[in-house]
């Protein structure tokens, strides 16, 4: 039985206060983060008290926040994105979640997602399997590209988006050149869960911020899917890219990767 099995319970009660704000109260105010991100009164209503929360609960414990940054231990914390997929929840689209992951030093260890208004709670704790409402999930058997279905992540706001970017729209015209369909769903909690429940074949994300990845990373892992970096290594909070991909896709997958990577290079 995993280590971590006995936090599930507690992580599970915070999210579902959280998606529970998410589904019977209004975004409120918005903060500007940056260019083309923002964040709503209701994203730091949802962390603060999902903090406290846990503070309460499980006060050896440190916090890692999207919003408000870091409290506590830094060797084990709770990581919350309130709300993944914000500019999805503020047009009342339902492509958004919750996720709270448990990290140990560099791994994720636990992982809670709820999509609020697709009524899925994904979790998993290390060694333990990964389920989806109670009932266990795994990734998907595909085997070939050309009958995958493949989201990859938001493309770059904010500074130096244009040079960020050239990487993403590689990788896009390589996928759409090989795989059955592209998807962009714009919660990268939600493409994780999605993978490891077998409905995409792989979820490709340019980035690494652990309050989105961490949940969805050790849920997919726990499904039997592959979570790599750019080089194909074991995926931990410090890699650069997140490569999640169901396990008979995993050097397919890889290699369309490295194939985009190598063009950009050519061209800078």
């Amino acid at each position: 039985m995993s280590q971590y099995r006995d936090l599930l319970p507690i992580a599970m009660e915070a999210v579902r206060r959280a998606a529970e704000a998410m589904r019977h109260q209004s975004p409120g105010k918005l903060t500007v983060k940056g260019d083309r991100d923002v964040a709503s009164e209701l994203d730091y209503a949802i962390e603060r008290d999902v903090r406290a929360f846990l503070a309460a609960e499980t006060p050896e414990i440190g916090f890692l926040g999207e919003e408000e940054g870091p409290t506590g231990s830094a060797e084990m914390r709770w990581t919350l994105d309130p709300i993944d997929g914000t500019a999805n929840f503020l047009r009342g689209l339902p492509m958004c979640a919750v996720s709270l992951a448990l990290v140990d030093r560099d791994e994720a260890v636990l992982g809670v997602i709820e999509l609020p208004f697709l009524g899925s709670r994904f979790t998993a704790a290390k060694a333990d399997g990964a389920y989806a409402n109670g009932r266990e999930i795994r990734a998907s058997s595909t085997s070939h590209l050309n009958d995958a279905i493949v989201a990859i992540g938001d493309y770059a706001v904010g500074p130096d988006a244009e040079a960020r970017n050239r990487l993403r729209l590689a990788l896009t015209a390589q996928l759409a050149a090989e795989v059955q369909r592209v998807r962009m769903t714009g919660s990268a909690a939600l493409d994780l869960a999605w993978l490891a429940e077998g409905k995409l074949d792989a979820a490709l994300t340019l980035s690494n911020h652990a309050w989105d990845m961490a949940a969805g990373v050790v849920i997919a892992r726990e499904a039997g899917a592959a979570v790599i970096d750019q080089e194909g290594a074991a995926h931990d909070v410090r890699s650069a890219v997140t490569l999640a991909i169901a396990p008979s896709l995993t050097e397919a997958v890889l290699a369309v990767y490295r194939q985009a990577a190598s063009e950009v290079e050519v061209r800078e």
